[in-house]
């Protein structure tokens, strides 16, 4: 999801090429999520844009909006997936365009588009969104007063833009006065605005403090390195217009992706091993040498450490392990297989030998055996030659030596 830093590149290109044109033409899609969440009517909204003057364009944490010469105004949000495209300009950051088909780079109207503008001046810019997360609001106020309706108004302040609110006072009230993981509160939009994951996790990793302590639980001392490090992080990533490439080389954002990929780092520069965390289905990157619990934290924590492609190949060698336990459990199986064998040998050797001795029944050697013991091979070719007068009963006494049992007819005339 874009966070503040992102959202601060994409006002830039709208400064950098809108900023005090007039809007020539403008079409929208009649979108129910992007438009209609937030009681907009994509087609009406473009059809008011069409001869005002784009007067400023602000953000506000996640927000940003585009004041106009007339109200209303248009305050959006990008969701998850969605940016702002200006025709003929890379505005993206650049991983961005690595996810891109070859042939979608220079389209336009771009793919996901939701509504378009272009000035008298030629300027276009479209708004895309392939998820649909993103919302396109329209707020009827005096420009000036923007922030002070919804959305931004239920908002926490800018921690880039609105240094005369967010102080380390601010934050310090903030977090003495509630009892939450700190990782959640800084992701709190009524707290802090602009803050998302992976500039969560890159604030606490610089201010070493672990992601799931309790907010109130930590030292003064502790809170103000917290409030120096959202100042670092956030004005670092925003003066880098969001673009990663030029992030300097000892931040975390460079070392956390790829988790269960080939390519993953189990380490950053300095040699701080990196795991991640998971409660509730929100997940975090961090350094456990690094940023250790200094007070209580949430239960139910999960973590999982970060192993690189070379340190799974040595686990599975390495005794004690699970690789090797895997090893040990099929020598065990091998082992087992090779007793079976030999149990199996024993018992043919031992069924040869009680057909040789002339043996039908077949008993284990320390069983005991039963009264009603069957006659042996010997004693039914015995019977069979007997002289008897019966001709029937001789073909029945001949069915026997297969091994049927004798009808109680039989054996009573045999008596």
């Amino acid at each position: 999801m874009p966070e503040i830093a992102e959202i601060a590149r994409a006002v830039h290109f709208l400064r950098l090429h809108f900023v005090g044109k007039v809007i020539k033409h403008a079409e929208a899609i009649d979108d129910g999520n992007v438009f209609g969440k937030v009681g907009t009517d994509g087609p009406k909204m473009a059809a008011g844009l069409i001869g005002k003057k784009m007067v400023s364009a602000g953000t506000q944490g996640k927000y940003f909006w585009m004041e106009l010469s007339k109200a209303p105004h248009l305050v959006m949000h990008f969701g998850m997936t969605g940016w702002i495209h200006i025709k003929g300009e890379r505005t993206a950051y650049t991983n961005y365009y690595k996810k891109m088909k070859p042939d979608e780079l220079d389209k336009w109207p771009p793919k996901y588009w939701k509504f378009k503008i272009e000035t008298e001046d030629g300027d276009e810019m479209a708004f895309t969104d392939p998820r649909r997360f993103g919302r396109v609001r329209v707020v009827d106020c005096p420009g000036k007063d923007i922030r002070k309706y919804s959305p931004l108004v239920e908002n926490g302040p800018d921690p880039v833009v609105d240094l005369d609110v967010f102080t380390e006072d601010y934050l310090r009230e903030k977090m003495k006065s509630r009892r939450v993981p700190i990782k959640a509160l800084l992701l709190d939009q009524a707290v802090i605005s602009g803050i998302g994951n992976w500039v969560a996790d890159e604030v606490l990793y610089h201010a070493k403090l672990h992601p799931e302590q309790y907010c109130n639980d930590f030292s003064d001392a502790e809170m103000k390195q917290l409030y120096e490090s959202i100042r670092y992080v956030c004005q670092t990533a925003v003066d880098k217009l969001g673009d990663s490439d030029q992030f300097p080389d000892d931040w975390l954002f460079n070392y956390r992706w790829g988790k269960g990929s080939k390519n993953a780092h189990s380490h950053t520069p300095n040699g701080d091993k990196l795991a991640f965390l998971t409660v509730g289905g929100r997940t975090s990157c961090y350094a456990p040498a690094r940023q250790k619990k200094t007070g209580q934290i949430v239960s139910g924590v999960k973590e999982e450490p970060l192993e690189s492609a070379e340190e799974k190949d040595s686990s599975k060698k390495a005794p004690g392990t699970k690789g090797a336990k895997s090893k040990n459990k099929s020598e065990e199986l091998e082992a087992d297989g090779s007793k079976v064998k030999a149990e199996m040998a024993v018992s043919r050797k031992r069924k040869i030998k009680i057909e040789e001795d002339g043996e039908v029944n077949f008993t284990p050697h320390n069983a005991k055996a039963h009264p009603s013991k069957k006659p042996t091979r010997s004693q039914y070719f015995e019977d069979a030659k007997k002289p008897n007068g019966d001709a029937g009963q001789t073909e029945e006494a001949k069915t026997d030596i297969s091994g049927r049992r004798r009808s109680g007819r039989l054996q009573s005339k045999a008596a």
